[in-house]
């Protein structure tokens, strides 16, 4: 399959007219997600701060599975009134929210130790309090349709791999906010994490980094990714959607690793 394709099967997960918001998904996972739960017959609304990739995405969505399926909304999820207004907007239009996917984020930082004030607030705004704020924005809604709640967050966040100190911490947070709420929500809203490793798809941190120096990234997977390659947004999306669907009804407060064996923890 060609970088940035998507694949075209569904999984017969249950998912059908289920209500799924989906942010940061205007491209790379957060969009393969988006044709993931639209394979499955659930309807999305796709969510970025960047106008003009949304709409590109929503006009190339509805082209493929029609208009009344996809809402877009153009929302910065680490601003409470922004989420209001989403709220509110998802609220006209469904009434009901079955799904979040809080896929908010971004890999890129710096590499010094301790980050600059301005440096970690601004990473960690965007990977920790967009999810935080998301949570807070749609959690009554979820725990009135007895729904899902799933974090994207990231194995930098299990173990120290070397990733940006920012990001890293900032991931962790999400998976321990994650399993704090969900023991608290069980009765009502299933929480979970899917923590992914090195996943490459056009205009995002690995393809930049791959343009710059490719025989450095190829060592890099080659000596630390025992499957030699790297992810696909679709192997993401899959794991999000049985995450989501009945087939995982018993399964709360997890955080399932989708990286070709890079961690070597022993749980």
């Amino acid at each position: 399959m060609v970088a940035g394709q998507q694949k075209e099967y569904s999984m017969n997960l249950g998912l059908s007219e289920k209500k799924v918001l989906i942010t940061g998904s205007s491209q790379g996972i957060g969009r393969s997600i988006a044709f993931g739960f639209l394979e499955e017959g659930a309807d999305v609304i796709i969510v970025s701060r960047g106008k003009e990739k949304l709409h590109k995405l929503k006009f190339e969505l509805q082209e493929r599975f029609g208009e009344g399926r996809i809402l877009s909304f153009v929302c910065d999820c680490s601003d409470d009134d922004s989420l209001s207004h989403l709220n509110d907007f998802i609220v006209e239009n469904w009434g009901v929210l079955d799904v979040v996917v809080a896929n908010v984020g971004d890999g890129s930082s710096v590499s010094d130790v301790v980050p600059t004030n301005e440096r970690w607030i601004k990473t960690w705004s965007s990977n920790f309090e967009s999810a935080l704020k998301t949570s807070r924005a749609f959690i009554p809604m979820l725990e009135r349709s007895n729904g899902n709640l799933l974090f994207i967050s990231s194995i930098a966040g299990l173990e120290a791999f070397g990733a940006p100190v920012d990001y890293s911490t900032a991931k962790t947070a999400v998976i321990a906010f994650a399993k704090n709420i969900a023991r608290k929500l069980a009765k009502n809203v299933r929480v979970n994490v899917v923590a992914p490793g090195n996943v490459n798809f056009p205009e995002g941190v690995w393809a930049k980094k791959y343009k710059s120096n490719p025989k450095l990234i190829i060592k890099m997977i080659k000596d630390t990714v025992p499957m030699n390659r790297f992810g696909k947004p679709e192997e993401i999306s899959d794991s999000v959607l049985f995450l989501c669907s009945e087939r995982a009804s018993f399964i709360t407060g997890s955080v399932l690793v989708v990286d070709g064996g890079q961690t070597i923890r022993v749980i």
